[in-house]
């Protein structure tokens, strides 16, 4: 099951992703996490990443394009993965099927756009064990403390409105022509986003059965 993960900042990707990877017992790839990994490690990579999602910017595809293929070739990616936040363009949609990996299906999530700058806008992590939170959907016991370990809540500094924006269109620019692109080559699932995380995740399992 090799499958693709599309959709807005905010739309549910990641924790959709990471639910069917569990039950499946398959990787989530996630450039976000990566590349907020190397960030936060001070490492080159990081510190040129990190000028680009600060602004609300892609982060080139020569830099995004590399780490993936690594990842891809890990030993645990041989039985499946999931590949979330990649690909973002065109161009990288192109180096992918290029390098010959393998498709199944690609998902789509579709949620409008208020309802994503009201979900970023909310959310809350953990400077200590990285735990999510969010002010309406997921608020912690204690206001600013997580529940997990105790640490500090803080907010992403490109969770701030008018970054989100920033980064929704380009977005609509950049990626969502995928939607097309993926749906020309009879690969695409397209699911309401909007609805409760159980509902939107069987919507998934479903769609992706049927394409298997």
């Amino acid at each position: 099951m090799n499958l693709i993960f599309l959709g807005a900042p905010g739309a549910g990707k990641g924790t959709q992703a990471q639910r069917l990877c569990e039950e499946f017992g398959i990787p989530q790839v996630s450039t976000g996490d990566m590349l907020r990994s190397a960030i936060a490690n001070g490492t080159a990579l990081g510190l040129e990443a990190k000028s680009f999602m600060d602004s609300g910017q892609l982060v080139p595809d020569t830099t995004v394009v590399g780490i993936v293929r690594e990842r891809l070739a890990e030993d645990d990616c041989s039985g499946g993965f999931i590949l979330d936040g990649f690909p973002r363009t065109e161009g990288q949609a192109n180096a992918l099927a290029e390098s010959g990996v393998r498709i199944d299906s690609v998902v789509h999530l579709d949620v409008r756009e208020e309802l994503l700058v009201e979900r970023l806008s909310g959310r809350r992590s953990c400077v200590s064990c990285g735990a999510m939170f969010h002010v309406s959907y997921a608020k912690p016991t204690v206001e600013g403390v997580c529940d997990n370990c105790g640490g500090s809540l803080t907010q992403r500094s490109d969770d701030n409105e008018d970054t989100i924006r920033k980064r929704l269109g380009v977005y609509n620019e950049k990626t969502a022509p995928l939607v097309k692109y993926y749906g020309n080559r009879n690969l695409l699932v397209t699911i309401e986003g909007s609805g409760s995380a159980d509902t939107v995740y069987n919507d998934i399992r479903t769609a992706v059965a049927r394409n298997g």
